[in-house]
């Protein structure tokens, strides 16, 4: 299912309950009910329940936008890592040079199209993947330097291929979901006291309240969507992709 008819069909039905919920309110509302009597420290509670889940609710946005950044961040590095790798090597003499190339363009080649789909999907990496990134770390490790140049380009090599590992480490770290569940249990149930408490002030039928409660369930319906979104950096529909690996390695 499409992220935006998602989206649409959450906002939608949590417009329609609100709506629903008020107008059969209404026709259980007495005559001498009056809305203007409401206590004021019943506006006080309402108003400080609001402000307290707009503060959680925008701490969890800023928390896996946060995430999202920090997992693009992290395919940028590994990929320039095996760049640089790949570059460095031509210090070396063309056997071994073009060893180090070719394990390292099988790498990416995985990646980009085995390995990601597996880490979208399921919030992992895979074994093969991480027995390739091992190959080139044993292409460079096992070079024995013939001369001082050779010997100059051997620890920058190195040095790449622990800055890609540890890249890839991250990225598993980063494949799964970011946010734990007794988070989203608490935005989920804060989001439906915010709304609720809209009756608590005796919302009425008139047009222009009607159209606020819409609309104001309707937001918080599209940021509790934003933060589900966001909470998987590799995956759902605004997602963090392989296009680092593309432009450094055009033909993976």
């Amino acid at each position: 299912m499409s992220q935006w008819l998602v989206l649409t069909l959450a906002m939608v039905v949590a417009c329609g309950v609100v709506l629903t919920i008020t107008v059969l309110k209404e026709r259980r509302i007495s005559e001498d009910d009056d809305p203007t009597e409401t206590p004021d420290v019943i506006e006080y509670l309402t108003m400080m329940v609001g402000v307290v889940y707009a503060i959680v609710l925008g701490l969890a946005i800023a928390g896996v936008w946060e995430a999202r950044s920090a997992a693009e961040d992290t395919v940028r590095t590994e990929a320039q890592a095996l760049h640089e790798v790949s570059a460095r090597a031509r210090a070396y003499p063309a056997p071994a040079r073009d060893r180090i190339r070719s394990d390292v363009d099988a790498y990416v080649s995985y990646v980009v199209h085995k390995e990601w789909p597996v880490m979208a999907e399921k919030g992992e990496l895979t074994d093969r993947g991480t027995a390739l990134l091992t190959q080139v770390r044993a292409d460079v490790t096992d070079y024995h330097p013939r001369n001082d140049f050779e010997g100059q380009s051997y620890q920058p090599l190195v040095d790449q291929v622990a800055v890609a590992d540890g890249a890839r480490s991250a990225r598993a770290d980063a494949a799964d979901s970011t946010l734990p569940g007794v988070v989203w249990f608490g935005l989920i149930i804060g989001g439906a006291i915010s709304i609720g408490v809209m009756f608590t002030l005796q919302i009425r039928r008139s047009g222009r309240e009607l159209l606020m409660a819409g609309l104001f369930s309707a937001l918080i319906a599209f940021l509790l969507f934003l933060v589900w979104d966001f909470d998987a950096p590799f995956s759902r529909g605004i997602a963090a992709t392989a296009s680092p690996f593309l432009d450094l390695f055009p033909h993976p």
